[in-house]
């Protein structure tokens, strides 16, 4: 069977499986398998694949139909053209939060005249505090998270993109994780935001195969929200600034707990689809 004949022969399989962008998803486990460019693959439609070769594909494809996450099946995701590795134990990076970590990484880079430091709020597989050390390397970062298996993770992707001497690492439950008096220049979080309830719905790659501990934002998807709003200034430097992403339609709740809080609401930005996804806020 030639590369052309496997790409159309799984793509229609993934197509009845209800997996979205089925060519796209063959491909990538095709030139996974073979250790090539995607791109090459269109120079290679005639090739013949081996019976190992063919095996392995098959493997991947049935996997892929049983909606594991590509990455999850690849060992890695593309982040801000950094490669992570990702399993069941961290969120996989989204594109969305990628103008997250520009925000971020362009505010920091502003203070580079200056020592600065930056705390990555729940850092998962460690994407944005990673990023921020390769961008920002006169700033000191710190991360943390209550998953003791997630902060494995983020150390392997530190050690992959030799930073792992310039993050420092907390383990526990947010703000009480991390040494007093420690403050911040930024503070940026991703945190869960799904309401409990909504868990279940969601798409099998996300339900089955992301940590709970990642998504399950409380009843109202706005727990994290409200402790952030509550406990981060007395960790944000005066001239300090809060960046989050948040889940769609919540822009407006979020803005008014933490105008409650007597926080500035510095900007609402949008994301890839221009809805409302980001909140920059200052201490007032």
């Amino acid at each position: 069977m030639t590369v052309l004949e496997v790409i159309q022969r799984s793509a229609e399989f993934l197509t009845r499986k209800g997996v979205e962008s089925p060519r796209l998803q063959v491909e990538l486990l095709l030139a996974h398998v073979l250790q090539m460019p995607r791109m090459k693959l269109y120079l290679n439609f005639e090739r013949p694949l081996s019976d190992a070769e063919l095996e392995k594909l098959r493997d991947l494809v049935k996997r892929r139909g049983n909606r594991e996450p590509l990455q999850h099946i690849v060992g890695t995701a593309n982040f801000c053209g950094l490669e992570f590795t990702v399993n069941r134990h961290v969120l996989i990076p989204r594109p969305e939060t990628e103008i997250l970590a520009e925000r971020a990484w362009k505010f920091l880079s502003t203070r580079n005249a200056q020592p600065s430091a930056a705390l990555d709020f729940g850092t998962g597989s460690g994407c944005l505090a990673v990023l921020l050390a390769v961008k920002c390397p006169e700033s000191e970062i710190h991360a943390v998270d209550i998953s003791h298996d997630a902060l494995n993770v983020a150390r392997e992707n530190a050690t992959r993109h030799k930073v792992i001497e310039r993050i420092q690492f907390h383990q526990g439950d947010g703000f009480a994780a991390i040494p007093e008096p420690q403050t911040f220049h930024l503070i940026v979080a991703n945190p869960p935001y799904i309401p409990s309830a909504e868990i279940l719905t969601l798409e099998p790659e996300v339900r089955d195969h992301d940590p709970k501990l990642a998504l399950d934002g409380g009843a109202d998807g706005l727990e994290f929200f409200k402790m952030l709003a509550e406990k981060s200034q007395a960790r944000l430097k005066p001239d300090g600034r809060l960046m989050m992403e948040y889940g769609e339609g919540q822009a407006e709740l979020i803005r008014d707990i933490f105008e409650n809080q007597k926080w500035i609401v510095e900007a609402v930005e949008r994301d890839y689809t221009q809805r409302e996804r980001f909140l920059i806020a200052k201490k007032n």
